[in-house]
């Protein structure tokens, strides 16, 4: 069997966002189907449907930004019944393109932070692990074929990191990418084979690691829609301080969900030629060109 990694990046259009992360969710492949149909599941039980019926699909920026807290926040906490048929609601009336009522934006504040929390929860019952790679925003890509044919290092350390959890439990790992914008995505996959094929721990890594990333739309892959809230809660409410990862942070994220991300890292030890040391797999790289 293998192990999957779902990956989709946060903060890569320089809009918003403090940091650029990219990573996800590691699931094992046995636990996949599960996963998906009980992400269905929590859809209908905070929502009273399922969202693609609506054209909506469950990102970090949908579920977890500024205005769901203002709105679940303006009165009190509603019951699992009415939430449900409020947001119901709040859907039709988004179809219907008329304003929906203030109890209807409650209800559905209330619903995408109760489904952002049980999303972290549905990743601690199957088991699934969060890696990430963080880089400022203010880092620029310089002007080099370096730059531009080989990975950054902080895409290196991603998948040292993913090599170093599944190696020991003699799995094999894919690489599953939210797809981009196609030309971006070639250049991406010529990064990745290089890496694999040109330099002595890729080809190492190689081993367990299948060199060949797969591209999936992310509004039919509700694996992708997960690591897509995760590495969003990471960019606004995860801080290593003591690594120099200290941009600003939305306390309301950071409050509620650091403790998750905090618990779903994977870490271990690795060794080299100075001995052994301890790795986790979200790791911040202020300077992520140069080489590896």
């Amino acid at each position: 069997m293998s192990y999957l990694f779902f990956l989709d990046e946060s903060g890569h259009d320089h809009k918003n966002c403090p940091y650029e992360v990219r990573g996800g969710i590691v699931l094992h492949a046995s636990k996949l189907w599960r996963f998906v149909q009980d992400f269905a599941t929590l859809e209908e039980s905070c929502f009273g449907v399922r969202l693609p019926k609506f054209n909506v699909e469950v990102k970090g920026s949908f579920l977890l930004d500024r205005k769901k807290f203002r709105w679940a926040n303006q009165g009190e906490l509603l019951d699992d019944e009415a939430r449900r048929k409020h947001c119901i609601g709040f859907l039709n009336k988004g179809l219907q393109h008329t304003s929906p009522s203030e109890i209807e934006f409650r209800a559905f504040g209330q619903a995408c932070i109760v489904m952002a929390r049980s999303i972290f929860a549905l990743l601690r019952t199957h088991e699934a692990r969060i890696f990430a790679s963080v880089v400022p925003s203010t880092v620029e890509k310089p002007t080099t074929l370096e730059a531009e044919d080989f990975l950054r290092k902080d895409l290196v350390f991603l998948l040292e990191r993913y090599f170093n959890f599944i190696a020991p439990k003699n799995e094999t790992g894919l690489l599953i990418f939210d797809e981009t914008d196609a030309s971006a995505d070639r250049n991406f996959i010529r990064q990745i084979e290089r890496y694999f094929t040109r330099t002595q721990r890729g080809r190492f890594r190689a081993n367990s690691i299948v060199p060949v990333p797969l591209f999936v739309e992310s509004g039919l892959t509700r694996a992708v829609q997960a690591a897509d809230v995760c590495i969003y809660a990471i960019n606004w409410g995860f801080r290593l301080p003591s690594r120099g990862m200290d941009a600003d942070v939305r306390m309301e994220i950071a409050d509620e969900f650091g403790p998750w991300i905090v618990s779903a890292q994977a870490d271990g030890l690795s060794t080299d030629v100075g001995g052994s040391h301890p790795w986790y797999s979200i790791v911040f790289v202020p300077e992520p060109y140069g080489g590896e």
